[in-house]
C-alpha cells in the first residue's frame, strides 16, 4: 500500500501562487498515473489534473492555463504548480496514484484563496 506525504498547502491571496508536492513510497511509482483532486466544502471531489507515467497531462477546464502538473520519477514525487489562483480554488487537495489494479489516496492538504 502506498504512503503519501502531501505538502505546500496554505493560504494565498487572489492572483497568487502555490506549489503542492506529493512524496510517494511503497509503490512502483513510475508505473502509476498520478492525479490531483480537490474537494471544496459542500461539493463533490473533482479531478484537477492527471499525469501519465510517460508524462502526458490532462487538466480540468477550470484550471487550464493556470495549473501545471509534473512528476519526478527518480524522486517519486508529483507536483502541482498553481498560478493566478482565485477563491474558487479553495479546497482540500488530494494526491492519488492509479493503475488498472490499484488506487491510493493521500491525506489531503488545505488550500485557501482569500483576500
Amino acid at each position: 500500500q502506498g504512503q503519501f506525504v502531501e505538502s505546500g498547502g496554505g493560504s494565498v491571496q487572489p492572483g497568487g501562487s502555490l506549489r503542492l508536492s506529493c512524496s510517494v513510497s511503497g509503490i512502483r511509482f513510475r508505473f502509476y498515473v498520478m492525479e490531483w483532486y480537490r474537494q471544496a466544502p459542500g461539493k463533490e471531489r473533482e479531478l484537477v489534473a492527471r499525469i501519465a507515467p510517460g508524462g502526458g497531462t490532462d487538466y480540468a477546464d477550470s484550471v487550464k492555463g493556470r495549473f501545471t502538473i509534473s512528476r519526478d520519477n527518480a524522486k517519486n514525487m508529483v507536483y502541482l504548480q498553481m498560478n493566478n489562483m482565485n477563491p474558487e480554488d479553495t479546497a482540500v487537495y488530494y494526491c492519488r496514484a492509479l493503475t488498472a489494479a490499484n488506487n491510493f489516496w493521500g491525506q489531503g492538504t488545505q488550500v485557501t484563496v482569500s483576500s
